[in-house]
């Protein structure tokens, strides 16, 4: 069940931000600098098995599906990079939404709604 995390570092240069999450999904929501309308999201799903990201800007900007490569390996010589978002867009968006569906009860409405939307209008590729 996802559930907000209180303690969001926010930068004062950008708008509030709010992180959901459980034992499998991350929602990061942005808003403008005024904090009324969001900006965009960023859903992460998979984290007990192969971590993906979805990501949508209002401004048109950002619609993308990705694989989080957690930068575990390199070369086998066992240094830990940064994770990355590497191009994945094969995915079942109306199956997601779904999922996040379920887990999101305790997400406010307008954000749920509008997370389920954008996935479900996820354009084909």
């Amino acid at each position: 069940m996802l559930r907000e995390w209180k303690g969001v570092r926010q930068r004062p240069e950008e708008g509030p931000r709010r992180w959901f999450t459980d034992d499998d999904m991350d929602l990061i929501v942005w808003y403008d600098k005024a904090g009324g309308n969001i900006r965009g999201f960023q859903l992460c799903y998979g984290k007990q098995t192969s971590q993906h990201a979805v990501t949508w800007l209002a401004d048109g900007s950002t619609y993308s599906h990705a694989r989080i490569d957690d930068g575990e390996e390199i070369g086998g010589i066992g240094l830990k990079q940064t994770p990355i978002l590497v191009e994945d867009g094969r995915f079942d968006p109306v199956g997601l939404a779904d999922r996040f569906r379920e887990r999101a009860e305790m997400v406010e409405a307008g954000i749920r709604d509008l997370v389920v939307a954008r996935l479900r209008g996820f354009p084909a590729r």
